[in-house]
C-alpha cells in the first residue's frame, strides 16, 4: 500500500532553518505530483508548496515564497521541504501528499497523505 512518511521537524527559534523529508513507498514516485501542506492548531490546512514529477515546476504560497524551497530525488523516492527564516506563523503539522494529475493547490486533488511533522517556532 502508499504510504508517506515525514521527518525533520522539531522546535527551532524564528530565524532558523529545518529540512523536511517525506520518504514514499508503494508507488511509482517519479509519476506522481507531490506538494506539502501544513495545519495550524484551529485552522484548515493549507497549501505550502508543490513539485512536478521531474522537479522542473514548482509552485509556492506567498506566505512562504522566497523562504521555502521544495525539492525531489526521484532516485529515493523522497521528496524534501527546506525552510529557511522560519517564523512563529510557520508553526504547524506538516504534511507531504502525493496525486498523478498536476500541480496543484488543493488539498481535494491529492491522493495520498502522510501522517504529518510537527513545526514549532516559539514568539
Amino acid at each position: 500500500q502508499v504510504q508517506l512518511v515525514e521527518s525533520g521537524g522539531g522546535l527551532v527559534q524564528a530565524g532558523g532553518s529545518l529540512r523536511l523529508s517525506c520518504a514514499a513507498s508503494g508507488l511509482t514516485f517519479s509519476t506522481y505530483v507531490m506538494g506539502w501542506f501544513r495545519q495550524a492548531p484551529g485552522k484548515e490546512r493549507e497549501f505550502v508548496a508543490t513539485i512536478n514529477w521531474t522537479g522542473g515546476r514548482t509552485s509556492y504560497a506567498d506566505s512562504v515564497k522566497g523562504r521555502f524551497t521544495i525539492s525531489r530525488d526521484n532516485a529515493k523516492n523522497t521528496v524534501y521541504l527546506q525552510m529557511n527564516s522560519l517564523k512563529p506563523g510557520d508553526t504547524a503539522v506538516y504534511y507531504c501528499a502525493a496525486n498523478r494529475r498536476n500541480l496543484a493547490t488543493m488539498r481535494e486533488a491529492y491522493d495520498y497523505w502522510g501522517q504529518g511533522t510537527q513545526v514549532t517556532v516559539p514568539s
